[in-house]
């Protein structure tokens, strides 16, 4: 079996391992011992203990029948009679979930088969199981579940004979309780490391308030960034617009003569022209106050605390009357995260008015730079033309 279990096993399986059988012998010789058997019929629960999972080198699922016949070849290689090999054949029967022991042999192999259960390393054992199960089966388990599993397992077990009871029953008594309480750990565990995830609002905490005060202020500024670069656009190119008109409708001054002399210069001073007046058109609405509200709340009233509605923005609760109003706040601070869905939706709408603001100010400084890159390169043509 050494040499078997050493050539032929396949190292994803952890827990039905040469180590498990070695055990399982080793305990089967324990009660034997303490059940008084006679040597035939201790022989044969050792035989049944080495050849009760070589099955795994096989099959999985359903490997006690072919450990079954591993052993039944060997057993009649070696000249054993047939109604021993049967004997030993139904011991390893007995071993799969669907067979119920009747025999004291039956029930002392059964238990020391499930004699990991009882000892001090019963959880480092059921963690080499999780893993077989898991590179075998591809079945995989959280913490809880898993030590939930195993409480489950084994409150469900008996171990079967006089021998396996007076063996096992005070470390099984003792293993089942501290498992218990690791299914109290691991669930306090997982539960406290939920409540870290997903915090609820109904308890506002500081870091909640401080991530609010910060994107308020945040989009405050970008806002007033927002105003002021399109405040520059729109000085410019008012400037540059007075500076163009009077240049092109100064016909009776001293600039007049010389333009009506050269009307090829109306190339360059119109691209400029058409530059500002389209680079100030998209500052002055960027700048323009853009409120975010719903018309149709003057209609229905009833539904002003829809996730959509923000009841602190002066845009929205403008639409209701004043009793409507009043009642949708009171409403609101009834709930225990209602106040902080209405932020969120303020903070939403505020950033959609900031994306149009820097989407709008973005083509105003785009058209100004190409604009004033193309008349500096049509007044180079015609300077060269003239030339």
């Amino acid at each position: 079996m050494t040499e078997l279990f050493a050539t032929e096993l396949a190292a994803k399986l952890t827990y039905h391992s040469l180590r498990h059988t070695e055990t399982v012998a080793k305990e089967c010789r324990v009660l034997a011992t303490a059940a008084s058997l006679s040597p035939e019929d201790t022989e044969a629960l050792l035989l049944a203990a080495w050849f009760h999972d070589t099955g795994y080198l096989d099959v999985y699922d359903g490997h006690e029948f072919r450990s079954m016949e591993r052993a039944a070849a060997w057993l009649a290689e070696h000249g054993v009679e047939t109604g021993r090999i049967q004997l030993i054949k139904d011991l390893i029967q007995a071993t799969h979930r669907d067979t119920e022991a009747t025999t004291e042999l039956q029930k002392l192999l059964l238990d020391a088969d499930m004699s990991n259960l009882a000892r001090d390393d019963f959880r480092s054992s059921a963690e080499l199981l999780r893993t077989e199960w898991e590179l075998v089966l591809g079945k995989t388990y959280s913490n809880p579940d898993w030590a939930e599993l195993q409480l489950n397992f084994m409150l469900g077990h008996k171990y079967l004979s006089d021998a396996g009871k007076d063996r096992y029953r005070d470390d099984f008594k003792k293993n089942t309780s501290d498992q218990r309480d690791e299914l109290k750990k691991k669930e306090k565990k997982s539960k406290k490391k939920k409540e870290e995830l997903n915090d609820t609002f109904a308890d506002p905490k500081r870091g909640v308030e401080t991530m609010f005060r910060t994107m308020y202020s945040n989009h405050i500024k970008l806002s007033d960034m927002a105003d002021k670069k399109a405040g520059m656009m729109i000085q410019l190119n008012a400037v540059l617009l007075s500076v163009i008109i009077t240049y092109l409708g100064a016909k009776s001054s001293a600039l007049g003569p010389a333009f009506t002399k050269n009307p090829v210069l109306a190339i360059p001073m119109s691209i400029l022209l058409f530059t500002s007046l389209g680079s100030v058109v998209t500052a002055i609405l960027s700048a323009q106050p853009d409120v975010t509200s719903f018309k149709w709340l003057k209609k229905s009233p009833e539904i002003a605390n829809n996730r959509r509605v923000n009841l602190l923005f002066f845009g929205n609760f403008t639409k209701l009357s004043l009793d409507n109003f009043q009642d949708s706040i009171r409403e609101l601070m009834r709930q225990k995260d209602g106040l902080y869905t209405n932020m969120v939706t303020d903070v939403y709408y505020l950033g959609e008015v900031l994306s149009r603001k820097y989407g709008l100010l973005r083509t105003s400084y785009s058209v100004f730079m190409v604009g004033l890159i193309l008349t500096v390169l049509s007044f180079i043509i015609v300077l060269l033309y003239k030339s």
